[in-house]
């Protein structure tokens, strides 16, 4: 296959493999701890879950990272990369148990949710740092096949610690908590792999001093409009289109996946177990989907065209989505889980691709940083969407096809700007 040749290649390259390494336990613990809190935030027997709860615990867990997250961009251009991968990982061990300590003592909801915050917001840090420090260990000629094979790696890493969280919470041991300390372990095997990596390899180029805080918020604000004014730039027109196509799939995405979420808890299942395993199985078939964006994104977007390639896949989404979504059926569903991780991971390649070849090193952190803060914005607004528009049971078919309205409103907008 292509895609073994292409990995072959990449990993020839000493910092890419070790780069890897970081994003594969990263991201992998990354899936543990977050199907371990929805477990227990939606799955919990005790609890009868809503839509609108749903959204208030992405809202309370990604939209406070959302206000700070341009200000983490610039740290991020002024401090080693290879140190944000140890230290945040470190942190993230160490905050993931407290976080487990608190399930076990039964605390309220928001003291919960303040502790998990904290893992989710150095998250940030981390995986912009993976992304801005990519174009650093492979040279030019490789960089899309790396855009395809290091974020799907880790997807498909975070897919692999989901399922490694199931198995551990329906056949070892029936705690949550028990859960998040695999997943703390994991953080802490990260940070112990990023010291294999030199401080100065990841970039940036300038290693800036630390400055006095007042000096430090001045110059992180002047650093954001620069960032800003970057990707606003004639050259760079390209990234901000990509940006805001990615953003609004990602917004079909939330919303889909909390209708799924719902469709698990209730109308598709009878226990919390049997939901359970029924959500490990829809995040199973979106991992093929990750997978098979890998193995067809290069290819694809060698002779379309990053730009075409996102065309492609927002078109297919508006045509699959209500064909497979308005059945509500676990056949169906479980087919459009596929179609939802190939076409908005085929388009996150894309989109990462086009950042990193228009975006000058220096800004780049800044650049991924605010890309991760419409990621999150978008994914919150299409919780709180979704839970006006979604019955108890989860069946909604005006929200299914107001996903796929957007998902073909992408796909001719992106088209026209590409024959501009």
């Amino acid at each position: 296959m292509a895609v073994v040749r292409d990995l072959r290649v990449l990993l020839r390259f000493q910092g890419f493999r070790r780069l890897l390494t970081v994003r594969l336990l990263s991201q992998g613990a990354d899936g543990v701890f977050q199907v371990a809190l929805a477990a227990y935030v939606v799955f919990s027997p005790e609890r009868q879950t809503s839509a609108a709860s749903i959204a208030s615990a992405m809202a309370v867990l990604l939209l406070p990272y959302s206000v700070v997250g341009p200000f983490a961009g610039v740290l991020l251009d002024r401090w080693r990369r290879r140190q944000v991968l140890l230290y945040g990982n470190l942190l993230r061990a160490l905050m993931a148990s407290v976080t487990a300590l608190l399930i076990l003592g039964g605390v309220p909801d928001w003291l919960l949710f303040a502790s998990a915050l904290c893992v989710t917001a150095v998250n940030r840090f981390v995986l912009a740092g993976l992304s801005a420090a990519l174009p650093r260990v492979v040279d030019a000629e490789r960089l899309v096949v790396a855009n395809s094979l290091s974020p799907t790696a880790g997807t498909l890493a975070a897919t692999a610690g989901g399922g490694l969280a199931f198995v551990v919470r329906l056949l070892v041991a029936d705690s949550d908590a028990v859960v998040v300390l695999v997943g703390a372990a994991l953080y802490l095997c990260a940070a112990v792999a990023s010291l294999r990596m030199a401080k100065e390899l990841l970039g940036p180029e300038r290693a800036w001093a630390h400055p006095r805080l007042t000096a430090a918020l001045s110059g992180t604000a002047r650093g954001l409009k620069e960032g800003i004014l970057h990707l606003t730039s004639p050259p760079r027109r390209e990234a901000a289109w990509a940006l805001a196509a990615m953003s609004l799939m990602r917004f079909c995405y939330g919303a889909m996946l909390v209708l799924l979420l719902m469709l698990c808890r209730y109308a598709l299942s009878s226990t919390t177990d049997e939901g359970l395993a029924l959500l490990g199985l829809a995040l199973g078939a979106s991992g093929a989907g990750f997978f098979a964006a890998a193995v067809m994104t290069p290819w694809t977007a060698g002779r379309l065209g990053p730009g075409g390639w996102i065309v492609l896949c927002a078109a297919s989404a508006a045509v699959l989505v209500p064909a497979l979504g308005l059945p509500f059926a676990t056949g169906p569903l479980l087919a459009g889980a596929f179609v939802l991780g190939l076409t908005t991971q085929g388009a996150k390649i894309a989109t990462d691709t086009v950042v990193q070849s228009t975006v000058e090193d220096d800004y780049r952190g800044r650049i991924f940083s605010l890309y991760d803060v419409l990621f999150n914005v978008a994914f919150v607004g299409a919780a709180g969407v979704a839970a006006l528009m979604l019955p108890p049971d989860g069946r909604s078919v005006p929200l299914v096809v107001t996903i796929a309205v957007i998902y073909g409103a992408v796909a001719g907008a992106m088209a026209r700007f590409g024959r501009q």
